[in-house]
């Protein structure tokens, strides 16, 4: 299973001219700020805006050649979790579920016996009868991603499957919207403005500017060599990754990380560049997290430099230029790197 795909469209001021490839199991986040295109392009893959040119192709079959084929969304094998989910607000979580199967023509019954089975995969069980209205916003993005799912399709396309909630949801959902894929064999894609979704979800992310792919590759590949301004502010967290031990964390690197609420289990820390603080001298004050480190490449970014620190915890430091000066700086010179405690933001991994 493949999507392969040309996808050029004009709507508004804006020209979208992309290309793009997927693989069954592949999960691709693509970003991007506000205006480049994202949107849009799922709307073509779903077949709800026609190509001006170029073509769609998934698992071998055209489903628009921007000439004389297209076929219409209700046809494809694609599944959409749209970002305000658009459940329907008069039937129930069961109906709303059976309602995708129900439009394929399966029959009342059955389908509503095949909702009911993958509500209770996603913890729902209790909450066949709710109506939207009753739900909370965390089972609500699962109502609407087992409406995709229940039709079995190639393509799952997901907009923005989490804008919806609030901080604290957003970490329990992102874990649980990672195990759910998982079980999904076909192609995924996720279009998100946060980089702690592709960084968690994504095996790979494709970054729109202005209509055009400026970056692909994986998380790291981008923070390693980022291709414009954006791409370098949204990749530019650093992702540490252990076993979560109470107050801390016992990374994979061999090394701890203080960190209070790291419960137990593997967790993803996040830790922002401009949260990372550095000294030619080992740090006397209140972070509970350094590390010594050698400087392995200094990158002016306008007003901020961006300095990447090779070392047992390697990470991202964003100071300004005045900092950079004062502490005398160079590639290869040493350098004590560190974090405070309260500056990391834990997910579950």
């Amino acid at each position: 299973m493949k999507l392969d795909a040309q996808i050029r469209a004009t709507l508004g001021s804006l020209d979208l001219d992309v290309e793009l490839a997927a693989d069954a199991g592949e999960t691709v986040a693509i970003l991007g700020p506000n205006g480049a295109g994202k949107t849009t392009l799922l709307r073509t893959l779903a077949g709800l805006l026609p190509l001006d040119h170029g073509h769609i192709e998934l698992d071998g079959t055209t489903l628009d050649d921007g000439a004389g084929t297209f076929v219409p969304p209700e046809r494809r094998p694609i599944g959409v979790v749209f970002q305000d989910y658009l459940l329907f607000p008069n039937l129930s979580a069961l109906e709303n579920v059976a309602f995708g199967l129900r439009a394929r023509g399966m029959p009342r019954t059955e389908a509503r016996a095949v909702a009911a089975r993958w509500l209770d995969t996603v913890g729902l069980a209790d909450r066949h009868e709710a109506k939207p209205r009753e739900l909370s916003g965390g089972q609500a993005q699962r109502v609407a991603l087992v409406r995709a799912l229940a039709t079995r399709p190639r393509l799952l396309l997901l907009d923005e499957p989490l804008a919806a909630l609030d901080q604290s949801a957003r970490v329990e959902l992102r874990h649980e919207l990672r195990k759910n894929l998982a079980s999904f064999d076909g192609i995924r894609l996720l279009v998100s403005h946060d980089p702690l979704d592709a960084a968690t979800l994504a095996e790979r992310v494709v970054v729109l500017e202005h209509g055009r792919v400026i970056q692909a590759g994986t998380f790291p590949d981008l923070a390693a060599n980022p291709r414009s301004r954006y791409v370098a502010e949204l990749a530019g967290v650093n992702l540490l990754t252990g076993a979560g031990r109470g107050d801390h964390l016992d990374l994979d690197s061999g090394d701890q990380l203080v960190a209070p609420g790291a419960g137990s289990g593997p967790v993803l820390a996040v830790v922002h560049p401009h949260s990372v603080s550095l000294s030619r001298d080992r740090p006397t004050g209140s972070a509970r997290n350094a590390w010594p480190g050698t400087v392995d490449s200094i990158q002016l970014l306008g007003e901020r430099v961006r300095v990447r620190v090779a070392g047992v915890v390697p990470l991202i430091a964003e100071i300004t230029p005045a900092a950079l000066h004062d502490l005398e700086l160079h590639e290869g010179g040493t350098v004590w790197a560190s974090v405070k405690a309260t500056d990391i933001t834990l997910s579950p991994a």
